[in-house]
């Protein structure tokens, strides 16, 4: 990703040429254990109406998740603030790139609203990047788990991060929200970075992370990476390593998905057996929980999976009792 509010055209929503694909480059044939069905279900119908009563923006459809059929048939929806334009062209990534609108002082409100319609028992909350404001979108992060807590209290929340460069003060703002998870992703290997993901800094979203658990070892804190990106699997497991390093609970991997033709090729397909080698191998390194499998998504079974996370922390509690 890169900042680009001082170069951007006046025009609201555009495409960086840094993500054009190359016409030189293979395009790999998905395999058959990544194929998905296109969503016709009832209840995916009801929760998309759901989403557009209440004029709110997920995830699900703005990084065209593989597995929205299966969430929204299921009610769950991670919900993205403070609008649907990023200050950031990270080249793995589908949502558009620009100069955002002012933040709608109503959407705390119109998320608790649509938790609590749904019936949330477990909600997750994303947003853009938001390099434009002072705090990084810190307190509108803040207001919405408040607002979610007045409307729902029995709901749990987690949230999934922008990394908060260069925002003073902005991540003990979302801490002292008391999030049940804090979820910010590495995305990918440190090596990549350049490529993939240059606006951010590797060791800085360890970093914050890790702040996290100092400021409130209570909440549990999770990260995630794609794979198939052209990264080495000894890469992995020193991400595995800085992870922990940082007391990170949860880690996701999932396959990269090339969202078009102007962003970063796949380079492999990972198999099924890989994914659950590094499954192994997360769990022997400490994590609470791996989730590690080709349409593994950051908020895919969030709810299930927070069950299982207060499960092993409690009989690693019990164990040491």
């Amino acid at each position: 990703m890169v900042t680009i509010l001082d170069t951007i055209s006046n025009a609201p929503r555009l495409r960086h040429p840094e993500k054009a694909h190359r016409p030189d480059q293979e395009v790999l044939r998905k395999p058959d254990w990544i194929r998905v069905k296109a969503p016709t279900s009832k209840g995916y119908a009801e929760t998309r109406e759901i989403v557009k009563s209440h004029k709110l923006v997920t995830v699900c459809e703005e990084a065209g998740c593989p597995n929205i059929g299966e969430c929204w048939e299921k009610k769950h929806a991670t919900f993205m603030i403070m609008g649907e334009i990023c200050t950031r062209a990270c080249a793995f990534c589908n949502v558009s790139t620009g100069r955002p609108t002012a933040l709608d002082p109503n959407e705390p409100d119109s998320v608790a609203k649509a938790v609590k319609q749904m019936g949330l028992s477990h909600v997750v909350i994303t947003s853009v990047d938001r390099d434009d404001l002072d705090d990084g979108g810190a307190q509108h992060f803040a207001d919405v788990i408040h607002a979610i807590r007045a409307a729902t209290p029995q709901t749990t929340i987690e949230i999934l991060t922008p990394d908060f460069l260069r925002k003073d003060g902005a991540l003990e703002i979302v801490v002292a929200a008391k999030p049940d998870v804090f979820n910010h992703n590495l995305e990918t290997v440190a090596s990549n970075y350049l490529t993939v993901r240059p606006g951010a800094r590797y060791f800085h979203s360890i970093r914050l992370l890790q702040r996290v658990k100092e400021l409130d070892p209570s909440i549990f804190t999770k990260s995630g990476i794609m794979v198939g990106l052209g990264e080495e699997r000894n890469e992995i497991l020193q991400l595995m390593d800085d992870l922990r390093t940082a007391d990170v609970d949860f880690m996701t991997i999932g396959q990269y998905l090339q969202p078009t033709k102007k962003h970063h090729p796949v380079k492999k397909f990972v198999t099924p057996e890989e994914f659950k080698s590094y499954e192994t191998i997360g769990k022997s390194k400490g994590f609470l929980l791996v989730a590690s499998s080709p349409l593994t998504r950051s908020s895919h079974h969030a709810g299930d999976d927070f069950a299982k996370l207060r499960a092993a922390r409690e009989a690693i509690l019990n164990k040491s009792a």
